[in-house]
């Protein structure tokens, strides 16, 4: 592996080698989506090829399957799979409960749908993505094509009677064009700045016609691996409480990543 990484690189790039250990031969996994989620595939693409690793993936989005099957990852549907083992993603924001946002990159209706079908789901993060309270990171919510402008009026009105700090709703662009996500949908963006009860907000955003998900994913990840530009590596699991810490050391000389924390 390359080490001339920014280190925001090298935060990523160690946090998904660290997550690899979740992942046994035999496993169904699924494979979120994102910058951190792709170091994971090719790290789990090395080890399919140089290891023996037999694992079957289930990708979120279709550029995730197309760079599962690029690096040599069996890929196949939620249907066929039925349930998973574990997921494994990214996020853009999570807070000490390990709650999170997701959606930066559209596609967090396909990952919320394979992470609740999941035995786990491990985050993979750096730490400028940990916050006390969810909201800085705009709340992503996909909406069907048809009546988007009258969706986002009821949603800019249901925002008036909860408590957040920001209630501006954009639909998100590409280039001069609407985003559409890989289910033919819409991107609203809500900028909210803080949101001081999140179960409300998502509740009552999935209950508005036109809504299908939000990027709110509460109570469902399992355990965050952190990781930093010097090479550490932090797992917080928050079913047991427990904190651990690891380090990944960079070598110059032979331009790879090695883990001395053994």
């Amino acid at each position: 592996m390359p080490i001339d990484l920014s280190p925001v690189e090298k935060a990523k790039f160690v946090c998904a080698k660290r997550a690899t250990q979740f992942v046994e031969s035999g496993m169904k996994v699924g494979l979120g989506t994102g910058s951190t989620a792709s170091w994971l595939v090719k790290c789990l693409g090395e080890m399919v090829r140089e290891e023996g690793l037999k694992i079957k993936g289930v990708p979120t989005s279709t550029r995730t399957a197309e760079l599962a099957r690029e690096v040599g990852i069996e890929v196949i549907t939620l249907d066929e799979a039925k349930w998973l083992d574990v997921t494994i993603d990214g996020a853009d924001e999570f807070d000490p409960n390990l709650n999170l946002i997701k959606g930066g990159g559209g596609a967090h209706l396909q990952e919320k749908i394979v992470a609740t079908a999941s035995d786990q789901m491990i985050v993979i993060t750096d730490a400028s993505k940990s916050v006390e309270t969810l909201g800085a990171f705009p709340l992503p919510i996909e909406v069907i094509p048809f009546g988007w402008q009258t969706t986002k009026n009821i949603v800019e009105e249901a925002l008036v009677g909860m408590d957040v700090m920001g209630r501006d709703v954009t639909l998100r662009m590409n280039g001069d064009q609407p985003f559409i996500s890989d289910e033919g949908n819409h991107i609203l963006d809500l900028h909210l700045k803080r949101i001081g009860n999140a179960r409300q907000i998502s509740m009552v955003l999935n209950q508005i016609p036109g809504v299908v998900e939000n990027g709110l994913f509460l109570d469902i990840c399992d355990a965050v691996v952190i990781g930093y530009g010097d090479g550490r590596v932090e797992v917080r699991d928050i079913n047991n409480g427990s904190v651990e810490e690891e380090k990944y050391d960079f070598l110059d000389n032979d331009n790879l990543f090695t883990n001395i924390a053994d």
